[in-house]
């Protein structure tokens, strides 16, 4: 199962284009609404989550934790004790973990990109501390799979794809949607 964390400004372009392309691989996406299930996009657009954060389950049936980003929604994922408590499990048990534009920077603030290539939204680099600044779009090093913003959400959600399910899987979503490479 993969969690999509969806917190009030939150992008959407960054959550629905991952949600899209990791269903079209089969993988049980559910999204988890911080603060209940009716959330609102930073573009007003309301969005009704699969659960709340309240009814999140952390069990040997995580694959992977998707953070979309948005300034303000990534300000309200950093604040959740639930996604805090998301990405503490995940680090532990060696499970994969997406982030895109501002919310690559919940990971760095924390510590866990050191070491590693990153990137994140422009504004939002200087957080990702002791991390290998890429400028490539998207990025997966190690558990963490980081992307850029908005622009590149259909990359991202394919190499989330790709991390979970194979490079073949991903290449033949591509295809079905005719994304240029």
């Amino acid at each position: 199962m993969v969690y999509v964390f969806l917190a009030n400004g939150f992008e959407e372009t960054e959550a629905i284009a991952p949600i899209d392309m990791l269903r079209r691989a089969r993988l049980d996406v559910i999204t988890v609404g911080i603060g209940g299930k009716e959330v609102t996009s930073s573009h007003g657009i309301p969005m009704k989550a699969d659960i709340t954060d309240g009814e999140i389950e952390l069990s040997d049936n995580l694959e992977m934790i998707v953070l979309p980003g948005g300034s303000l929604g990534t300000e309200n994922l950093d604040k959740s004790p639930v996604v805090q408590s998301a990405v503490d499990y995940c680090a532990k048990n060696n499970i994969p973990m997406g982030a895109i534009c501002a919310a690559p920077s919940i990971y760095g603030k924390r510590g866990l990109l050191k070491g590693l290539k990153a990137t994140a939204f422009p504004d939002y680099r200087k957080y990702l501390e002791g991390a290998e600044i890429s400028e490539r779009n998207v990025v997966t090093d190690g558990l963490f799979t980081t992307a850029a913003g908005a622009g590149v959400s259909v990359d991202f959600g394919l190499e989330l794809v790709k991390v979970l399910k194979g490079q073949q899987l991903s290449d033949e979503i591509r295809s079905t949607i005719q994304c240029a490479r």
